[in-house]
């Protein structure tokens, strides 16, 4: 098995509900979509995150509904910090809770925390040692 992510399902309480935040609220374009099922938005090269029923997933994924919020934590890094600022501010205008503000971590990067509509976190992330080369690949 090679070492790469192709596709992140997340299960929600309404796949209307996320897609008033994701592609009405934040922007984001639609790939293609089951309304009322599941979403799927190209993420990145190669990417789809799937906003998926969550009674749907949990039944094919043979899982039971989570007690609290989800523990998984998806980032967004972006080359400076006022874009961290700019995406925090626009991500909370689409109706997203900001959990974290902003704020310059002791290990040299900016970061701040939202959630979405079920409380998925995000982190918005400006690290100075992150890097991307043409072929794909992370320096940190």
């Amino acid at each position: 098995m090679q070492p790469r992510v192709d596709l992140i399902s997340l299960g929600v309480r309404s796949v209307d509900a996320s897609r008033s935040f994701y592609v009405d609220g934040l922007g984001w374009p639609v790939h293609r979509e089951v309304r009322g099922e599941v979403l799927f938005i190209q993420a990145n090269h190669g990417l789809i995150l799937s906003l998926w029923d969550a009674g749907r997933m949990q039944a094919e994924a043979a899982t039971d509904p989570p007690a609290g919020i989800p523990c998984i934590t998806l980032s967004h890094n972006l080359a400076s910090g006022a874009e961290v600022d700019r995406v925090m501010a626009e991500a909370q205008t689409a109706g997203a809770e900001i959990i974290a503000a902003p704020m310059t971590q002791s290990w040299g990067g900016y970061t701040g925390y939202f959630a979405d509509p079920d409380g998925y976190r995000w982190e918005v992330a400006f690290n100075p040692g992150w890097a991307v080369d043409g072929g794909g690949n992370v320096t940190l």
